[in-house]
């Protein structure tokens, strides 16, 4: 348990992240300090409280207004060609 001052109970920030596959260790790695550090100042806590849990999702996956991406780029397509 995370105690503040000694007396009151702090529990401890977990942020979710979901993106799409495909971006190298490194950049998670980069991601994973920048929101601990912006967490941990807007807080007030300590870094070691901080718990990140990032998960991928393949294209098919993620949806955006219903669509994901393949069905976005064909509705853009389609767009296109009626201009």
């Amino acid at each position: 348990m995370t105690y503040k001052n000694n007396q009151e109970y702090i529990p401890m920030p977990i942020i979710e992240m979901h993106m799409i596959e495909g971006r190298t260790d490194e950049q998670k790695r980069r991601v994973a300090a920048a929101v601990t550090a912006a967490v941990s100042e807007s807080l007030d806590c300590s870094p070691e409280t901080v718990r990140i849990l990032i998960t991928e999702h393949r294209q098919e996956e993620f949806y955006v207004a219903g669509l994901n991406k393949a069905q976005r780029a064909e509705q853009q397509k389609a767009q296109e060609q009626g201009q």
